[in-house]
């Protein structure tokens, strides 16, 4: 297991695995309140290969994308939390709204997204693409989300 969310401890991480000639799996997002739907998108995802890297959001990112009241928890928390899912060998806290940076230096053998995104409307498909990679959309848990997680959490405060 790693011991530190940053990329040149999972940069290390992925030398070690190419050298024993591991598949690498990647797939990245906010990762907050994890529920259910993240484990077995996660489980699905490892099956894919021998190593699976999550690629986490920073709270800054995250506020950029999902809102000022996200996330609920910060980065290395949720990097924490999922280092300790027996699916996941390695995380990595990246900055940006997007991967790219992060997959452009990792080359994982596969990038891996739910089934609520489409791969040509992903920005880091081409990334991918660029060094031989490929790109898979896995199937989506439905009525499993952290949006509506908090959705659920504030109707029940609204309650009487």
């Amino acid at each position: 297991m790693m011991p530190t969310p940053d990329l040149p401890t999972t940069l290390q991480c992925v030398e070690n695995w190419r050298a024993n000639t591991d598949r690498i799996v990647f797939t990245n997002g906010v990762f907050d309140l994890l529920h259910v739907g993240h484990v077995r998108y996660l489980t699905e995802a490892k099956s894919l290969g021998d190593r699976l890297i999550v690629g986490v959001n920073s709270d800054d990112s995250v506020r950029r994308l999902k809102g000022p009241d996200r996330p609920v928890y910060p980065a290395e928390q949720r990097a924490e939390i999922l280092l300790a899912l027996q699916s996941v060998d390695a995380v990595c806290i990246f900055s940006e709204d997007t991967p790219s940076h992060l997959i452009e230096t990792l080359k994982p053998d596969i990038h891996v997204k739910g089934g609520d995104y489409r791969i040509e409307d992903l920005p880091e498909a081409r990334v991918v693409r660029s060094y031989g990679g490929e790109v898979r959309v896995l199937r989506f848990f439905d009525g499993h989300s952290s949006s509506h997680t908090m959705e659920r959490i504030q109707d029940l405060k609204q309650s009487p």
